[in-house]
């Protein structure tokens, strides 16, 4: 297989960015670039250990989250990642962060993966950021501040664009009763990403049907984007997204325009 020939840009970040974010994130997009520059697509994808949230870390993961946690030092933040774990650099903030969302399409090179991390201060996220790798566009935004951004501000799932992830062993029937009432279905392998567009008004929700996929770095910079942006971000089973250092922890998260959307999807879920 060949390396991927495309660069990837600089984010395109406010102004108005926590400096340990812009750091963090502009050293993933580098580190992201020497990666596919350097690596064959297999090469990337290849697993090379096991993250402390227990799932393999492909290459790509590693080489990214490197280069975050040498900026989260050079930041004075904590880190919380899925591949190191936390990493205690003696400051009351703490930096939540998935180095690589969509790591498959990142190793492969479908343009779909992004930056995602959150400021959690006192336990609180305050701030979050999601840069799309492949273009460099940046969604910032800060809890109890509207976003420039909204969502579509849709309140019924009949008619609606939905991004889910992939049916799993289990899930099939809740992912067809979702897919039957919606308009589109999108499969695009990548939470932190579909919950931007969501938070933007590109597509109206997102969806694990059941899986009980996401980790905390999955969900805590949408737990600040999300609802910055007019929509709301829950666990399909209520189970409250709180910040916490066990990484063993899972959530299948909705993402939508609207708590009455959230609310019909978890309903249509479930059934």
């Amino acid at each position: 297989m060949t390396v991927n020939p495309w660069p990837v840009p600089d984010p395109d970040l406010p102004a108005d960015v926590h400096p340990a974010l812009a750091l963090t994130a502009r050293a993933a997009a580098r580190a992201y670039g020497t990666a596919r520059a350097r690596h064959t697509r297999a090469e990337l994808r290849e697993e090379i250990a096991d993250g402390a949230d227990g799932t393999p870390t492909m290459r790509v993961d590693r080489y990214v989250e490197d280069a975050i946690a040498s900026a989260a030092a050079r930041a004075g933040v904590n880190l919380l990642s899925e591949e190191a774990g936390f990493v205690d650099n003696g400051s009351a903030t703490t930096l939540v962060v998935d180095p690589v969302d969509g790591s498959a399409n990142a190793a492969l090179g479908v343009p779909l993966s992004c930056f995602a991390g959150a400021l959690v201060l006192d336990e609180e996220p305050r701030e979050a950021l999601t840069v799309w790798f492949d273009t460099g566009r940046a969604w910032h935004a800060k809890a109890d501040v509207p976003t420039p951004f909204r969502t579509t501000g849709r309140t019924g799932l009949r008619g609606a664009n939905v991004c889910l992830m992939r049916p799993k062993r289990g899930t099939e029937e809740a992912w067809l009763r979702v897919a039957n009432q919606a308009d589109r279905v999108r499969v695009l392998c990548t939470t932190c990403l579909e919950a931007a567009l969501v938070a933007e008004g590109s597509v109206d929700a997102f969806a694990d049907p059941g899986s009980d996929t996401h980790r905390l770095m999955d969900l805590m910079a949408a737990l600040v984007t999300v609802p910055a942006a007019g929509g709301a971000l829950l666990d399909l089973r209520g189970r409250p997204l709180t910040f916490g250092l066990d990484l063993s922890r899972r959530w299948s998260g909705i993402a939508a325009a609207t708590p009455e959307l959230a609310d019909e999807l978890i309903a249509t879920i479930l059934g």
